[in-house]
């Protein structure tokens, strides 16, 4: 079959990419645990803020948080039952967010029974935002941005092109895959939900080339008027960064600091408009989604639909996993964190739950580290072209803001390339992940004492 031609970038890396194992598995659903955990903080932006109480009986898609300003995200029950409290629980990370918790209602038939359908071909701009905002959708990619702040046009800088990603190119994920081979129609209705939002008059989908059944889907269900193409791009870590693939599609530069929408162009992940697609017709808020769930410790790997709130520990229960003798990690190999709770919850950004044995599992925490032998992997890697060799030595150092004033470390997405080639076994994501959050941190003190200085004059 003659498929469009292939787009790439400079740097990257080709890991294993270990998707056969849940590719061609259909989506199953995994049952309702016993009680739900919910964090009002589970998109950037404001945390949501609770409008039900302890003790409230709560019926499955009812608002039970709404959104604290514009950037912030509503949240909707995942499934009927009481609400038991609402307090500080664990995140994957270990650390602790506020949090509702539901006691799931055992034996009732958990159908959404809470809907305000729209009829979106007479919605004007602002009504269409307000109802997307209105369904608690973020980016399911991972990232977990308000879906409905990318959608708001902005007059200084319009967009005039909708880019879809669906290169999914972490290695072990299928989530969007299989949401691209079995809702087709629901993304398609959600591109042109987001094209109506934008004011853009066309889009593009951007696909790996490793995933090339569900190109040929996509093609077959798009309209010969619809103003939608589908594009492949070279399979390669990390193609699905938001500024790698608008210069692998479009050829256009990000500007260093900007976004996609300095180019003329906004970005959604595929799951996120599959979703779009199908709650804005009916009115319905996001209470579950697609995760992969894979790695050498599951015997029962695949993509599962799950309740938003549902505990990692019973999601790995549930398959059969003990979790006390393996190693868990959240989203991806390359950029997801180790899970240091299995209370914490599945939330609206989760797209994985890999579990390794642990003798398969390189913590490179507990490797030795060699000193650099300047062999430039790490640069030729560096999918941003920065030079991590460089970055790691002033990171040893100290000199946190020299590497953002001089060295553009801003510029790093924490993607992994440079740790992942280095030969020395140099944990440099980490070294960077330490400056940015110093900056960070130095940024608030210094906006700190300039305010107290200018409320005392």
């Amino acid at each position: 079959m003659n498929w469009s031609r292939l787009f790439g970038f400079q740097g990257g890396i080709h890991p294993g990419y270990h998707k056969d194992r849940t590719s061609n598995r259909a989506v199953k659903r995994l049952p309702f645990p016993l009680r739900l955990i919910l964090p009002l903080d589970q998109h950037i932006g404001a945390p949501a803020l609770p409008i039900v109480r302890p003790g409230q009986e709560v019926i499955r898609g009812e608002l039970i948080a709404k959104a604290d300003g514009f950037v912030s995200a509503p949240i909707h029950a995942p499934a009927t039952g009481l609400v038991k409290s609402i307090e500080l629980k664990p995140t994957a990370r270990g650390s602790l967010t506020n949090s509702i918790v539901i006691e799931v209602l055992r034996g009732d038939p958990q159908e959404v029974m809470i809907s305000e359908p729209h009829d979106i071909k007479n919605m004007n701009h602002d009504e269409l935002v307000n109802a997307i905002q209105d369904s608690g959708l973020a980016g399911l990619g991972g990232a977990a941005f308000p879906s409905h702040v990318k959608l708001k046009q902005l007059d200084s800088k319009p967009a005039e092109l909708l880019l879809v990603n669906g290169c999914e190119c972490e290695p072990y994920l299928t989530t969007d895959h299989r949401v691209m081979l079995e809702h087709p129609e629901d993304l398609i209705q959600g591109i042109k939900y987001a094209m109506r939002a934008t004011g853009t008059q066309r889009a593009i989908i951007g696909i790996e080339d490793n995933k090339l059944d569900a190109v040929e889907v996509i093609r077959n269900h798009l309209q010969a008027d619809d103003p939608i193409e589908v594009k492949t791009v070279v399979t390669r870590y990390p193609q699905g960064a938001e500024k790698l693939l608008v210069k692998s599609l479009l050829g256009r530069e990000v500007p260093e600091g900007g976004l996609p929408l300095d180019v003329g162009v906004i970005i959604h992940n595929v799951g996120t408009l599959a979703q779009m697609g199908k709650l804005l017709p009916a009115g319905e808020g996001l209470i579950e989604r697609v995760v992969t769930i894979t790695g050498t410790g599951v015997d029962k790997p695949g993509n599962y639909k799950i309740s938003l709130g549902t505990p990692i520990g019973f999601v790995l229960d549930t398959l059969g996993i003990d979790a006390t003798k393996e190693t868990i990690i959240l989203g991806g190999p390359m950029m997801g964190p180790a899970v240091g709770s299995l209370e914490a919850p599945v939330t609206k950004g989760t797209s994985g739950i890999l579990v390794f044995h642990e003798r398969d599992f390189i913590d490179r925490e507990h490797e030795k580290v060699y000193p650099c032998i300047k062999c430039g992997r790490c640069v030729d890697a560096c999918p941003m072209r920065l030079n991590p060799a460089q970055l790691g030595w002033l990171a040893a150092s100290r000199e946190y803001q020299i590497m953002a004033d001089e060295f553009h470390l801003n510029n790093c997405f924490e993607c992994g390339c440079c740790s992942y080639s280095c030969p020395s076994r140099i944990p440099l994501v980490q070294y960077f992940r330490i400056a940015k959050a110093t900056n960070r941190e130095q940024a608030i003190k210094q906006q700190k004492l300039e305010a107290e200085a200018a409320s005392g004059a």
